[in-house]
């Protein structure tokens, strides 16, 4: 009897194919889900997009009784708003994740993550409130001053006398820059949460050698940290950018709804595509109702494109690299 090598079967345990495929499932419900939703969208947009084709995209009124439905000013609106948040969000974001993770006390670290964590769980309409009866009142004070100094920008004139003893309080208030600024307050914690993330990561080895050559603390963070996160900087602004785009209540609380194409942000007056849908959804017929279901479209494929630019980055960042212990 000769022998023979006995075949091993390379089994996998019971519990890793479970495990694999549940999270094969999940990510699977996950796109199903997401492509329904883009396809519904898509077959509702279907009769406004048939009967008003690209006018739909340039007009900027939207006046049902005279069949003029148009996203322009609204779009336009909604990137504005964005803008201003993200602005607004990267530096007070990046200081707080530098901050956290590379100076903080070891013993108040925990409370600080949790409290920017706590800060991403407060609803939006809470924003929304305070912004519209403590903040507003304060700020436009702010956007005086701005239009003021700097009104020879394009974006930064309001159509009033800055000058004037009496100014026009009202001028400023409600404005795509008040809303700008509640929004980045709700956008700051997920930014903050997935930079601090990506530069508690960096390689320690890395961070020991830098300082090991005589660099200081922010020379070690400037050298190999930053360079390390600026994938997590990059797609943890993009993915505050996605919020932002998509933010609601607080939006609808705060701006005072205007269909113009205009560029100044400090003026009051503004509107977004996810206003306009919450705002006219209970009152629509059903080609208006086609007509929101298509603006709404628009707003799914910004934010999808947002969201899948920030994954690329990630990806193919080097902050995606194991981190030495």
């Amino acid at each position: 009897m000769t022998d023979s090598p006995r075949t091993i079967a390379p089994g996998m345990p019971v519990v890793d194919r479970v495990f694999r495929t549940a999270a094969a499932s999940s990510g699977a419900l996950v796109l199903l889900i997401m492509g329904g939703i883009g396809v519904f969208l898509a077959y509702q947009a279907v009769p406004t997009l048939r009967v008003l084709g690209w006018s739909f995209f340039t007009e900027n009124l939207w006046r049902p009784e005279s069949n003029r439905l148009g996203i322009l000013s609204v779009a336009l609106g909604t990137l504005q708003v964005a803008a201003v948040a993200i602005t607004i969000t990267v530096p007070v974001a990046l200081g707080t994740a530098l901050y956290i993770a590379e100076y903080a006390p070891a013993r108040i670290r925990r409370a600080l993550i949790a409290l920017v964590d706590l800060m991403a769980a407060i609803p939006s309409v809470v924003y929304g409130l305070w912004g519209f009866f403590m903040l507003q009142g304060e700020i436009i004070y702010l956007s005086r001053w701005l239009s003021k100094y700097l009104g020879f920008l394009p974006f930064f004139h309001v159509e009033t006398d800055v000058n004037a003893a009496a100014w026009e309080k009202t001028q400023y208030t409600s404005s795509i820059f008040i809303c700008g600024v509640v929004v980045s307050m709700m956008v700051i914690p997920i930014t903050a949460s997935v930079m601090r993330e990506v530069f508690s990561q960096a390689p320690v080895g890395e961070r020991e050698a830098a300082l090991a050559l005589g660099s200081t603390r922010w020379g070690m963070i400037r050298s190999v940290v930053l360079p390390f996160g600026r994938g997590g900087i990059i797609g943890g602004t993009m993915l505050g950018l996605g919020r932002a785009l998509g933010e609601t209540i607080a939006v609808a609380l705060i701006i005072s709804p205007a269909f113009d194409v205009k560029f100044r942000v400090l003026e009051k007056g503004g509107n977004t595509i996810s206003q306009l849908i919450a705002l006219r959804f209970g009152e629509s017929s059903p080609f208006q109702l086609s007509a929101l279901l298509a603006a709404g479209l628009v707003l799914f494929l910004f934010t999808l494109l947002v969201n899948v630019l920030a994954s690329m980055i990630v990806a193919r960042s080097r902050s995606g690299a194991a981190t030495e212990i």
